[in-house]
């Protein structure tokens, strides 16, 4: 995932512009976003959109595989979701193909849609309203420890099995948003359903006293903390934290080039104009998957005949470190 968006959880309208808006993922908000009088009213509609967008992404299933009419009885919300689903299918994919150049159905899925849940109680409450088929997982605001992690895992499993899902299936990204949480990531990396970790800065820069400067190195260790435990735990590189400035799309390329090479395969948006800079730095060029598949088929080469190195395409010595890169960089998501 290059692009996770965040949408309010309180607005139909901005989640349903928000499939066709090309996000790899989307990040609906129930916390930050909604006031704690409209808790309610939000979850209820970011469970009918969920439902709309299951039924949705079936459907589309359905045609793109057999080109079948998905009939008539399909209620008005879920003609808009299929219709939106679809808009985002050909939005663009991680292998740069642009809107309309994908096969039929290779968009159906996309964007995948997370929801991220108050901290505490509220966070179960909210997990109540949205678990299901049509969600991708939970992004856990303000995780700072373990047992944080394992509580909710205890509700996601009730949850689950109520609904008829695989237990285990939901997944978590806890987000990191104070010093106790960055000092703690390394076993909540390694907590029940993490799939990867997320900063929150503002809240962190708050929490630490900081003003971040035009290099953003003031959050440095920060950052480097989430990508090490990640790394260490065996998840998926985290999410970048979100730029605030959505109009000066060059600092965000600047930003985003930086924690491209700090390690980040992905980065938060909260506008949809941040999206296109944001593909661009995190997906991987046409000469670049050719010289990892290339590298790979060396090594693959090397292995069969007995030896644990190869020489690259320019006589360099590579060995199996190098080429897990490659592989890493030939199954991005």
């Amino acid at each position: 995932m290059r692009s996770y968006l965040y949408v309010p959880g309180d607005n139909p309208a901005k989640l349903a512009k928000a499939l066709t808006v090309g996000a790899d993922a989307l990040i609906v908000d129930l916390e930050d976003a909604v006031s704690p009088s409209g808790k309610d009213a939000a979850r209820a509609a970011v469970a009918a959109f969920l439902a709309d967008v299951a039924a949705a992404r079936g459907a589309a299933g359905m045609i793109a595989v057999s080109g079948q009419d998905v009939g008539s009885d399909l209620t008005s919300g879920h003609e808009t979701a299929i219709s939106a689903v679809e808009a985002g299918a050909g939005a663009g994919g991680a292998d740069g193909s642009a809107a309309g150049e994908g096969k039929a159905g290779e968009g159906v899925g996309r964007p995948r849609v997370w929801v991220r849940v108050n901290p505490g109680v509220l966070g179960h409450v909210d997990a109540a309203a949205v678990v299901g088929a049509g969600l991708a997982g939970l992004c856990v605001a303000k995780a700072e420890s373990v047992e944080q992690l394992a509580a909710l895992d205890g509700v996601l499993a009730g949850l689950e099995e109520a609904a008829g899902l695989v237990v285990g299936s939901t997944k978590v990204v806890p987000l990191l948003e104070s010093a106790a949480a960055v000092l703690a990531a390394p076993a909540i990396a390694r907590g029940p359903r993490v799939a990867r970790l997320q900063l929150g800065e503002a809240d962190l820069a708050a929490d630490l006293g900081v003003t971040l400067g035009p290099d953003e190195r003031e959050l440095l260790w920060a950052r480097s903390q989430a990508v090490l435990a990640s790394a260490a735990a065996g998840i998926a590189p985290p999410v970048a934290p979100v730029s605030v400035n959505f109009r000066d799309l060059d600092a965000l390329r600047a930003s985003t080039v930086a924690l491209k090479r700090l390690g980040f395969r992905g980065r938060a948006c909260i506008h949809p104009a941040q999206l296109p800079v944001v593909h661009d730095v995190f997906t991987p060029t046409e000469p670049e998957l050719a010289a990892a598949r290339d590298l790979v088929a060396r090594h693959e080469q090397a292995l069969r005949d007995g030896s644990g190195v190869c020489l690259d395409a320019h006589g360099r010595l590579v060995d199996e470190a190098v080429v897990r890169s490659a592989r890493r960089l030939l199954t991005l998501d």
